[in-house]
């Protein structure tokens, strides 16, 4: 019987490369998603699968729900899962036809007054559990952290849609305004720059950001003291969080010393299980459970993209 809190899964063999251990992780506790994600990403399978398993998460009205972003529990279709969709479509380059167009649809249905979407929930469903820091509201605003996850990942893939104008015209706004914010929204943002179609806008934009996120303090530039930054929740987000490829903007924001050390700490937080840990609040079991897999790829993906040696 294995002592109190020990760790319920088999160690993973220490000679093993990242991915091997990571595989191993995936095998023994993804969703069928991230196993078939895992498996096109890294063992050459096929896209169709992957298309397959997240159908198991697509409802009628065009959107996605069933817990697809592992924090928003119950049946009903969120915005923030079609982002999350989204993300697995363009992992697997099928960001298109007809079922990207029917997801536009649901976005126009559920958009604001002013063309964007909301991150918060309506009360019309307190029924399902939600995470603690996804609040429920009567009249859900705009919201740069959803809007621009989805019209940045619309505009990498070529997608042209009524309902992209005016979301595209709020991201705008909602960037080059930006004073205050948080580590997610500046995320969010960096998708939509990464991919708006006025790239000389869209670097002026990037240039004021990374300012911004310096001079806030919104990122740990020194991973070995990490007390040097505090931040809300005891949560910490790296170079490499901001800039997951070497060809984003948020790049440039940071030296190359900076993004090594970023880059190390990322690889050394594998854990012995061959996952990465979930850094932000854990508010119940299973969403962290099944949030894990999901944060495991993105860290390989991240570390490929870099060149660092994952195989």
């Amino acid at each position: 019987m294995a002592e109190s809190g020990a760790s319920t899964l088999p160690p993973t063999p220490a000679p093993h490369s990242p991915v091997t251990r990571a595989e191993r992780f995936v095998w023994l506790t993804a969703r069928v998603l991230e196993q078939r994600l895992f498996a096109h990403r890294f063992r050459g399978a096929a896209a169709d699968p992957v298309e397959t398993a997240l159908d198991a998460y697509r409802n009628e009205d065009g959107g996605y729900g069933h817990a697809l972003e592992p924090d928003l529990r119950g049946p009903a279709s969120r915005p923030l899962h079609t982002a999350h969709a989204l993300r697995v479509l363009d992992a697997v380059a099928r960001c298109a036809g007809q079922r990207v167009e029917r997801m536009c649809r649901y976005l126009t249905s559920v958009s604001t007054a002013d063309g964007a979407l909301p991150a918060t929930i309506r009360p019309s469903r307190r029924d399902c559990p939600t995470a603690p820091f996804v609040p429920v509201v009567a009249d859900p605003p705009s919201d740069l952290l959803t809007t621009g996850q989805v019209v940045g990942l619309l505009h990498r893939n070529e997608v042209w849609h009524a309902w992209l104008f005016r979301a595209t015209d709020f991201c705008w706004q909602a960037v080059e305004s930006l004073e205050n914010s948080h580590p997610y929204e500046i995320e969010a943002a960096v998708t939509f720059l990464d991919s708006a179609p006025d790239r000389p806008r869209a670097e002026a934009a990037a240039d004021r950001l990374g300012r911004l996120v310096r001079a806030h303090g919104l990122v740990a530039l020194d991973p070995d003291n990490l007390d040097a930054c505090p931040v809300a929740s005891g949560e910490h987000h790296f170079p490499c969080d901001y800039a997951r490829t070497p060809r984003s903007l948020a790049r440039a924001w940071f030296t190359d010393d900076e993004m090594a050390r970023s880059l190390d700490h990322l690889a050394a937080q594998q854990q012995d299980d061959g996952g990465w840990p979930v850094r932000w609040r854990h508010w119940a079991p299973a969403p962290a459970l099944e949030a894990r897999p999901v944060v495991t790829i993105e860290a390989l993906r991240t570390l490929s993209a870099y060149g660092r040696t994952i195989d």
